[in-house]
Order: structure tokens, then C-alpha cells, then sequence
């Protein structure tokens, strides 16, 4: 599918459409399957009331203790629903302190915690949490520079500009999702914090902060899934090759993987990238 390019950023307001990228989708991801739980072992599990923590191999079928793990893993195993949650207006901004170069307190416990759960998951990527920022950065300044709730949850939904050909330098866009990530028919456009379009989300929409949905206009969940998206693939964020490869399937533009990098290295040095470092997108 085709990409599509973004102008120069412009200021952002607050309750503002961003005219920013989306992803384009670059593969499938498989969904873990479920454990095979009969109903006998499951109605041991509701009777304790529990869930243990330890290896499978390590225990008997028929103890308590591996019903409850199995069924903990089950649970987990089971893939997120994809929506967008209809929140509540009188939501309050999160007072987590701001980290190094004022990324704000709750953008930097979502990208930290993506980077503990791809370390879990999958060690060979190495994603770094600065590197979720910078996108994060690039893309909706972490989510209008922090105005969400300690959910992760913006307070203005983060929309990118309507991919019907108007906007000249952006690719068209049909419709992939009748409206019900983007809230548009006719066209797509892309959602959330991290600037993901409909279709790309759905393949691999990941469930950041444990709540059984994977919402793109959620911190979490986004920053998560960026993660996801690009790991793809086997790539390995260390290797600057592989992670300029990666960045790529966000805007294929060089000046754009310039300014991602320029922005998750000052993360990681708490000083801030130098003008010539952020050229134009």
C-alpha cells in the first residue's frame, strides 16, 4: 500500500486536528493462540480464586495451582479489542512530574513501559524507550505535550488530517474501518498519539496497560504498538541500519528518521537536538 508524506509541522493547539503521518502497513501479525482448558479444569480455577505464578512444566494437571497459571495464561493470550473508548469530558491532566526536556511524566511511564514489555516479549529488538519517544515526539508531541489523564488517555482525541487528497504531499486513503477508529467514512486518517491509520492498527494492536483493549488514542496502548510495528520483522533497534529501516515505515523520508533519531538520542542525554539536527519533513 502506498505512503503517504507529511508537510512541516505547524504549531499545536490544544483540541486541534494534527496534520501528521499515520502508519501504512508493513505485515500480519499472528495472535497468540489460547490454552486448551476443558471445563473441569476451569471450573477448579473459579473455585480457588486465584492465579499463581510459576512454570507449566513444573506442575501437575490436576493441582490447582497449574489450572489458575494456565487460566492466567489464557487471559493473556486472548487478543485485545480493537476500539476507541468513548471517555468522559471532565477527565483531568495527569500530574506525573516531567522527565528530561519536558517529556511529560505519563508519556514516559507508556514508553518505558513498552520497553519492558517488548524486552519480555521480544528481547531481540531492544527497543529502547527513547526511541518510542521520538516518534512520539514527531508525531503529536506526546499526545499535545502531555494533556491526557494518568490512563494515558488524551483529553482532545488526536486525529491527523483527512487523507482524501486535499491536503496536498499526503496520499489517498479510502476507507478501511467504517468510521470506527477515525470517526470518518469515505476516507481514512490517522489516530492516536502515535499516528496510526485503521488498518495498520488493527494488525497489530496491542493492549498496553492491561485493561482487555487496544485503543490507539491511548498512550499506552500506542506506544506499545509502535513498538510492535517496528520490531517487525526481526529488526534490532541497536543497529542503526535496522532502525533507520524501521523508522521508515512510518514516513519514508530520511529527514523524517533524521528528526526521530535526533529526538530519542536527546532523550537518552537530556540535551536538546541542535536546529540543524531536526530538518525539514
Amino acid at each position: 500500500m502506498g505512503r503517504h508524506r507529511k508537510q512541516s509541522p505547524a504549531p499545536i493547539k490544544r483540541g486541534s486536528v494534527i496534520a501528521l503521518t499515520g502508519l501504512v502497513p508493513a505485515g500480519f501479525v499472528a495472535c497468540a493462540a489460547a490454552s486448551d482448558l476443558d471445563s473441569d479444569q476451569a471450573a477448579v480455577q473459579f473455585a480457588s480464586g486465584d492465579d499463581q505464578e510459576g512454570a507449566l512444566g513444573a506442575r501437575s494437571a490436576d493441582s490447582v495451582e497449574f489450572v489458575a497459571h494456565a487460566m492466567a495464561q489464557q487471559r493473556t493470550a486472548v487478543p485485545p479489542v480493537v476500539k476507541t473508548v468513548a471517555l468522559s469530558a471532565d477527565r483531568v491532566k495527569s500530574d506525573l512530574p516531567a522527565g528530561q526536556l519536558g517529556v511529560p511524566g505519563v508519556a514516559i511511564a507508556a514508553y518505558q513501559n513498552a520497553e519492558r514489555r517488548l524486552d519480555a516479549e521480544n528481547p531481540v529488538c531492544e527497543m529502547p524507550w527513547t526511541l518510542l519517544a521520538g516518534i512520539g515526539r514527531v508525531e503529536s508531541t506526546h499526545a499535545f505535550g502531555g494533556k491526557a489523564d494518568s490512563d494515558g488517555n488524551p483529553l482532545s482525541p488526536v486525529y491527523g488530517p483527512v487523507l482524501d487528497g486535499s491536503l496536498a504531499g499526503n496520499n489517498v486513503i479510502r476507507d478501511s474501518d467504517d468510521g470506527e477508529l477515525d470517526g470518518l467514512a469515505g476516507y481514512d486518517r490517522a489516530v492516536g498519539p502515535m499516528q496510526f491509520l485503521p488498518s495498520t492498527w488493527k494488525r497489530y494492536a496491542a493492549d498496553g496497560n492491561g485493561d482487555g483493549i487496544a485503543d490507539p488514542q491511548n498512550l499506552f496502548d500506542a506506544a506499545l504498538t509502535a513498538g510492535k510495528y517496528l520490531c517487525d520483522g526481526g529488526l534490532n533497534m541497536r543497529d542503526l541500519a535496522q532502525q533507520s529501516r524501521a523508522i521508515l515505515r512510518y514516513n519514508n523520508s530520511m529527514a523524517y528518521v533524521a528528526n526521530v533519531m535526533a529526538w530519542s538520542n536527546s532523550y537518552g542525554n537530556g540535551v536538546a537536538p541542535k536546529p540543524a539536527q531536526l530538518p525539514r519533513i
